[in-house]
């Protein structure tokens, strides 16, 4: 099997993306499942090394293309011009000026088929969106590169998944944004990426409310009533299993979420607050929907801790095995799809699944049924019709 050639941009210099690449690639046997190249300065990339105890022995092998590529080494394509003042904590003009130089070039690479899989480093969004990119973030850079209109911010780990129907929205704003029709597509999109990306079948998805409380039918709020419900049950009718809506608060603090493949969160704050206080070690920015694979460390520039040396290369880790395996799983997926007579049935799939979330369910399907039909009796829904459609759905699904 082919290794797989990661693509790993350098986001902004002046925070902790070197600290956290080199970290990362200090590992020998990280060679043994792809070959890194990086894009961006070796200029910057000698002088962080030389911070890291650990790196003396280590270096960078200079690229032009990634033809190129030593598949035992890793390897830097430099994209910039060298003449650069580095200023650890300080966002610059400059700065942001050569991570967009870096995103640039690793995604003509990928557009190209010359690498397979992209992992970003953190960009400072104050110092790139001007006239030279005209983007709020990754996410929406990469859907207007490769033509992918509905892109989702999906943050994964191992333990939770958590998708959003509005990403960087203002929150005065976020209200008119959550539209029934947003609802629905996102649900849509998180069961495809949960099906094709992460080998999960038949999965179950959680949708939170929008107000306090999910609304208390209406009291604090019509969302809940007016445009989450009737997203569900479209959901229903499409035999997607979605549940919901629920209260966020109870929801992540009962442990609720441990029932679910993914959760589906109204806005930005709402899903990723307690998905980082759950997972920060090992969380990772999938944006889900794209025709390409893409992954980032689930934590922002590190401007307050660059040139310590004390950043934790966990996540920079996690993202670039994550997007191995969600590249991987594509493979099997559209394998299986284009041929589907010659695999398994989806519930022997589901029977055969070993239990982490890569070779099936994470849970059997019996038993994950019942999980969630316990949880709708002990967890109020804004819609009773919306739980026993789920639980009914759920019992049909199994059978």
């Amino acid at each position: 099997m082919d290794k797989i050639k990661v693509g790993i941009t350098h986001g902004d210099f002046n925070g902790i993306s070197y600290e956290i690449i080199i970290k990362s690639l200090l590992d020998p046997r990280i060679f043994d499942l792809c070959t890194p190249v990086v894009y961006g300065s070796a200029k910057v990339a000698g002088y962080y090394k030389g911070l890291i105890p650990d790196a003396e022995g280590f270096s960078f092998n200079i690229i032009t293309d990634p033809a190129q590529a030593n598949p035992k080494r890793a390897n830097m394509i430099v994209c910039v011009d060298e003449n650069v003042k580095i200023d650890p904590g300080q966002p610059t003009v400059l700065s942001g000026q050569y991570a967009i130089a870096s995103l640039n070039a690793a995604v003509r690479d990928l557009n190209a088929g010359k690498i397979d899989v992209l992992v970003t480093c953190p960009i400072n969004k104050k110092n790139t969106t001007g006239d030279d990119f005209g983007f709020i973030g990754h996410t929406e850079y990469l859907a207007a590169q490769f033509g992918d209109t509905e892109p989702l911010m999906f943050m994964v780990s191992d333990v939770l998944k958590v998708g959003l129907v509005t990403m960087h929205v203002p929150l005065a704003k976020v209200p008119e944004a959550v539209t029934t029709e947003a609802v629905l597509n996102h649900i849509r999109a998180i069961r495809r990426s949960l099906e094709r990306d992460f080998n999960i079948v038949g999965p179950k998805i959680a949708v939170l409310g929008l107000n306090p409380h999910a609304g208390d039918d209406g009291l604090l709020g019509p969302e809940e009533q007016e445009i989450i419900i009737p997203a569900l049950q479209s959901a229903r009718y499409e035999n997607i299993l979605a549940f919901g809506p629920f209260a966020a608060d109870g929801f992540f603090g009962s442990g609720a979420y441990r029932k679910f493949d993914a959760v589906l969160a109204m806005y930005h704050d709402q899903g990723l607050a307690p998905f980082k206080a759950l997972t920060f070690a090992d969380g990772v920015n999938f944006t889900a929907g794209l025709s390409v694979v893409r992954t980032s460390p689930a934590h922002g520039v590190g401007f307050d801790i660059a040139g310590k040396m004390v950043a934790d290369a966990s996540p920079m880790r996690a993202a670039i095995y994550q997007a191995i395996d969600i590249y991987r799983n594509r493979q099997v997926f559209d394998r299986a799809a284009a041929d589907p007579l010659q695999h398994f049935s989806k519930n022997e799939r589901n029977d055969r699944g070993d239990g982490a979330g890569r070779g099936g369910n994470r849970r059997g399907g019996a038993d994950r049924d019942a999980d969630v039909s316990d949880l709708l009796k002990d967890t109020p829904d804004a819609d009773g019709a919306v739980a026993a459609q789920a639980t009914a759905g759920t019992t049909r699904a199994a059978e």
